[in-house]
């Protein structure tokens, strides 16, 4: 009698399900959070994984939510092609800098503006993967970039670094003089002598 059970029917639901889907699930993976200096150019990264192989039938689509509110806005779109913006607030400023064969999908911004405070947004579809999360990237477009952690550290080594040096080049100047002095006094003494 096995099989006949309802309990066995639901588990063996429950991992096909669960297999179809994870085979049909594109995950997308984004850097989150991007700070950058305003006028400056940035590279959105976006990356995924599809349990399929690269296609032909693969798309992506940017969209950008500005942090202020307002209506969703087109960004790029990609289909076999890159497919920038022909109107908007980034036409002539976006660019594919992606690569499918590499599962990279990213895009460059360029001349940052203030108004590109926001959210973009990458989707990935590549049939038969069609769903998953959207990627999302929260841009924050500064005048100057805040010192982070990691600039507090190189400064702190660069100057232990730096007073290394300073030190060792104290201690040869003072031994090279002490060197002369001792060489001067010696040398002196047998001019006296003769």
């Amino acid at each position: 009698m096995y099989g006949k059970s309802p309990t066995c029917a639901v588990l063996l639901f429950c991992i096909q399900l669960t297999v179809v889907w994870h085979i049909a699930a594109v995950e997308v993976y984004t850097s989150g959070v991007v700070e950058a200096v305003n006028g400056t150019d940035v590279r959105l990264k976006c990356t995924f994984s599809s349990f399929s192989p690269v296609g032909n039938a693969l798309t992506v689509t940017w969209n950008f939510r500005p942090r202020d509110g307002g209506p969703e806005e087109f960004v790029f779109y990609f289909h076999e092609q890159p497919y920038p913006p022909t109107a908007g607030h980034f036409k002539n400023r976006v660019a594919w800098d992606g690569n499918v064969n590499r599962n990279d999908v990213s895009i460059i911004i360029w001349k940052l503006q203030f108004n590109d405070n926001g959210t973009f947004t990458c989707q990935v579809k590549n049939p038969p993967d069609v769903d998953g999360v959207i990627g999302e990237i929260r841009l924050s477009v500064v005048q100057t970039v805040r010192f982070s952690e990691i600039y507090f550290l190189a400064l702190a080594i660069g100057s232990a670094c730096a007073l290394m040096v300073l030190i060792v080049i104290v201690v040869v100047l003072f031994q090279h003089s002490r060197k002369r002095r001792w060489t001067n006094r010696g040398h002196v003494a047998v001019e006296t002598e003769s």
